[in-house]
């Protein structure tokens, strides 16, 4: 599996669940079946470009939106090691409840809640010295 497959497929799939879409909504769409979609969101299965302009138009993006944060390697190659999604933690549905639930915060609030997540994560360094369990 190529990691800028699985990333495009990833990319789908959150975007997808975001929307509220289902698979089978989506493949009727553009003319799959659910268990294609299964496969593009995997990375399983290659998304042909033609495919892809499609998903994208059903879904409310640019088709760039499937190749953000995938840049050039110093040496003129493509960096697949290092595509990283940012968007994955769309794909969770507590994640999404949390984004919804922090937007209707007021001020304040948002501060608060945002300074105790973010003491509940653990230090990188710490973590490597071995003082983290």
């Amino acid at each position: 599996m190529n990691k800028i497959d699985v990333l495009v497929g990833q990319r789908i799939r959150a975007r997808r669940y975001a929307l509220g879409i289902s698979q089978t909504e989506l493949g009727d769409a553009i003319g799959v079946k659910f268990q294609q979609i299964q496969k593009y969101e995997t990375g399983a299965n290659r998304v042909s470009a033609s495919r892809l302009w499609a998903v994208a138009e059903k879904l409310g993006v640019d088709v760039l939106y499937f190749f953000e944060g995938i840049r050039p390697a110093e040496d003129g190659s493509i960096d697949t090691d290092d595509a990283v999604d940012h968007l994955e933690f769309l794909s969770d549905h507590d994640a999404i409840l949390m984004m919804e639930l922090f937007r209707k915060l007021p001020g304040p609030q948002r501060n608060a809640v945002l300074s105790f997540m973010q003491s509940l994560v653990v230090n990188p360094k710490q973590k490597n010295m071995g003082l983290a369990s």
